[in-house]
């Protein structure tokens, strides 16, 4: 299980890609939380979120980004798309609807 978690982990951090001035960030939500649950963008990039829920193990059931106003559900081994838009520098943080499982989109 460890290892497939980890391989998880992996292919979720080596699948962030960039296409032009946008990046899209594959996210999965585990029993550890997001993963990954700190990432790294370049400001003036438009950025995507593509999450999948892959566990019943956390209260992650959804995604909120407060300071984009966003909130959406996370149904299990689905993929959900967010556009979070072109980002200026600063930290932008994002968790569950509960604020428990969190993370943060470090904009340089």
């Amino acid at each position: 299980m460890k290892l497939v978690l980890a391989i998880l982990a992996f292919m979720a951090i080596s699948s962030a890609y960039a296409i032009g001035n946008s990046q899209v960030i594959n996210l999965i939500v585990t029993e550890k939380g997001f993963v990954p649950s700190i990432i790294n963008v370049k400001a003036g990039t438009n950025v995507e979120l593509k999450i999948t829920r892959k566990t019943d193990s956390t209260c992650a059931t959804e995604i909120q980004v407060p300071s984009k106003k966003i909130k959406k559900k996370l149904p299990l081994n689905k993929t959900v798309s967010i556009e979070i838009g072109k980002v200026e520098e600063g930290e932008i943080s994002f968790g569950c609807g509960m604020n428990m499982v969190t993370g943060v989109i470090f904009v340089k």
